[in-house]
């Protein structure tokens, strides 16, 4: 039995008459019958008593058409809802995307991508990078924009934006008023940074490590912004991106890093052999069609 015999019971339901139920279904007799014996052979029991002019639901059938008419109705609707969904110029876009663009790239992109499609909808899930990568995985995102690069042999990629990296200081700190900061030069000092499992943790440390030293951490956050405002109220240092912070009011200052060649890479991130929904196939050409920049 499939959802086809559901609708054609119910025609038949209606109809009360084997001939007619066929004809308005656009089918024999015979192919009518057989629809209505797999019905009857799911449920167990006959559906219908046989009468000289035709046919008559019993108690069963009664039952079964009810059934019938509400999962008939549910998946219809569940279709409309996925058409909807899909639309290339009225679907949803799963996007996931970093904490420290949630202020800056993403309401830039979504503005400019709105002019050209403005009946795009987006449910945006806003999470790390480890989180937006096991999101792309299931499905529950279809697009990430996401630092660093994930595994290029599942994910596609393009690159969006790349920040210069810098040494945050509180206000009045002796580096603050220097044009460039070795890191190694801050080897003594209180580090902020982000909790272990973060993408920009790895990299921070790594840096750490080229210069010669293993940051002493003084407190773990899970965001860009409340580093940036834990550095400003003269709690320690912090390695951070160029204008990852937009708007600040923090007090800290961002003093570029001497002598390092690293920079973050902010990217768009899809799973490969993962066909994307119309609408997100879209916004992925808007993307890719404009240049990254960098900070």
């Amino acid at each position: 039995m499939n959802i086809e015999d559901l609708r054609w019971f119910a025609v038949l339901a209606e109809t009360e008459h084997l001939t007619e139920a066929a004809a308005a279904l656009g089918t024999s007799q015979p192919n009518l019958s057989r629809s209505l014996r797999r019905v009857e052979s799911a449920f167990g029991v006959q559906l219908f008593e046989r009468e000289h002019r035709g046919v008559r639901l019993n108690p069963y059938g009664r039952l079964v058409l009810e059934a019938a008419q509400a999962g008939t109705a549910a998946v219809d609707s569940a279709r409309r809802r996925i058409d909807a969904l899909i639309d290339p110029e009225s679907g949803m876009v799963r996007l996931g995307f970093l904490h420290s663009v949630a202020t800056s790239l993403v309401p830039d992109l979504l503005k400019a991508f709105r002019e050209v499609a403005p009946s795009v909808r987006f449910a945006l899930r806003q999470e790390p990078s480890h989180d937006i990568v096991q999101d792309l995985v299931s499905g529950e995102a279809e697009i990430g924009i996401i630092a660093p690069r994930p595994d290029p042999e599942v994910f596609g990629w393009h690159l969006m934006e790349q920040q210069r990296l810098c040494l945050q200081v509180p206000p009045g700190h002796p580096f603050a008023s220097r044009r460039r900061v070795e890191l190694a030069a801050a080897a003594d000092e209180p580090f902020i940074g982000l909790r272990p499992g973060f993408g920009f943790r790895r990299i921070s440390e790594e840096l750490c490590r080229a210069a010669g030293f293993t940051p002493q951490l003084a407190f773990e956050a899970t965001d860009l912004a409340t580093i940036d405002g834990l550095v400003g109220a003269g709690l320690g240092v912090a390695v951070l991106p160029a204008g990852a912070v937009r708007g600040s009011d923090s007090g800290a200052v961002s003093v570029p890093l001497a002598g390092v060649q690293a920079r973050r890479e902010i990217g768009m991130a899809w799973r490969l052999r993962t066909q994307l929904t119309p609408a997100a196939e879209r916004f992925r050409t808007f993307v890719r069609s404009r240049p990254a920049t960098s900070t």
